[in-house]
């Protein structure tokens, strides 16, 4: 005898079709994230640093329905069509290899997070840490370098430090000085330096600053970005959670609105240094946003991407929490090209640094 089919319940059906619609909408608004100043709705840029979980779970819930057979796979299907656009913002297959010539400028940003990371490559301290830092920076022979929160005891100890150990830079910086300690972001250059400025952003712990440096014939500025961080520390989160879930959901909740608010102030006084500035402006450093951010949006007016010209794979540049999170950039004027662009997975930081090599014809 025949068995009959199965027939799946109204109630799974409709769950599932919930599910769908839910996870659609909220893919939907992250494309929106870009497109509104946090400043106005602030929780928009949640669902921009959500973008790539989202299109990942909208992809299972494609091949699920397409498995089932089910009508209801165009309702993830039209919400992950957008993102032919997007996605090679994240992750970009790889690309042939182009030659590099005289003409080329190779730069690194790269957020040494203060050394605090010295236990990750077994090291004992962060001193030890910031000398192997530099060991590598050396190794790359790159034109200009960009660090964020480089700590020093001091400000003499820091010059010092550096004059010697990279003897064939020129140094530039802006940092902040507290008890026993100075932290702040440094530009190291082997190009002439013309002129420098400082961005002080208010109440704030971040900072920025641009060198103007001569190129062969051109003048370039460079913008050393470190904009407004989320302060979140995510083992003192899980301790905080054990301890008071309320109060700490509370506390975090004002925590990321704060730093999410006060991001697009920062970038609004780098961006009127920029719309003054009378050379081509590259911008790069720790911008804690995603390419899903209204922060990204406004700096890559005008400006390419070096990671999306010439990067390959996952564009990852945070440790923590790989592969969703890329908020360190090299960002370009666009009459020029990327000829490569590397993500170098070292232990020395939360942060990896981003290795980028320009053309300038």
């Amino acid at each position: 005898m025949r068995k009959p089919k199965k027939k799946h319940g109204l109630f799974f059906g409709i769950t599932s079709r919930t599910l769908m619609a839910i996870s659609a909408g909220l893919l939907l608004l992250s494309y929106l994230a870009s497109y509104v100043n946090p400043a106005k709705a602030w929780f928009m840029t949640i669902f921009g640093l959500l973008y790539a979980p989202l299109l990942i779970l909208n992809t299972f819930l494609l091949v699920w329905a397409l498995f089932r057979r089910s009508r209801s796979f165009l309702i993830p299907l039209i919400a992950i069509a957008p993102s032919i656009f997007i996605i090679g913002k994240y992750f970009r297959p790889a690309s042939e290899t182009i030659a590099e010539d005289g003409k080329d400028l190779r730069i690194i940003t790269y957020n040494v997070g203060r050394f605090s990371l010295s236990q990750g490559d077994g090291l004992k301290s962060w001193k030890e840490c910031r000398d192997s830092v530099m060991a590598y920076l050396k190794s790359t022979d790159a034109d200009i370098i960009c660090l964020q929160e480089f700590q020093s005891e001091s400000v003499r100890a820091m010059t010092s430090y550096l004059a010697g150990t990279m003897k064939d830079y020129r140094l530039n910086y802006y940092v902040k000085e507290g008890p026993g300690c100075c932290f702040g972001n440094v530009t190291l250059s082997r190009i002439p330096v013309r002129n420098k400025g400082r961005i002080s952003f208010d109440n704030s712990a971040n900072l920025a600053f641009y060198t103007d440096h001569e190129v062969g014939d051109k003048v370039l500025r460079v913008y050393n970005c470190h904009f407004q961080s989320y302060g979140i520390s995510i083992s003192r989160l899980a301790e905080s959670m054990e301890a008071d879930y309320k109060k700490t959901v509370r506390e975090t909740e004002d925590r990321m609105r704060s730093s999410i608010i006060r991001r697009p102030e920062q970038v609004a006084q780098v961006m009127e240094s920029i719309d003054n500035c009378p050379v081509g402006a590259i911008v790069v450093g720790d911008f804690n946003d995603t390419p899903m951010s209204y922060t990204y949006f406004r700096l890559c007016r005008g400006r390419k991407d070096s990671f999306e010209e010439a990067g390959s794979g996952i564009g990852a540049t945070y440790s923590r929490l790989r592969p969703f999170l890329r908020i360190d950039y090299v960002l370009f004027p666009d009459i020029y090209n990327a000829v490569s662009h590397k993500v170098e997975h070292k232990k020395y930081s939360d942060h990896y640094p981003v290795e980028a090599v320009i053309n300038l014809e």
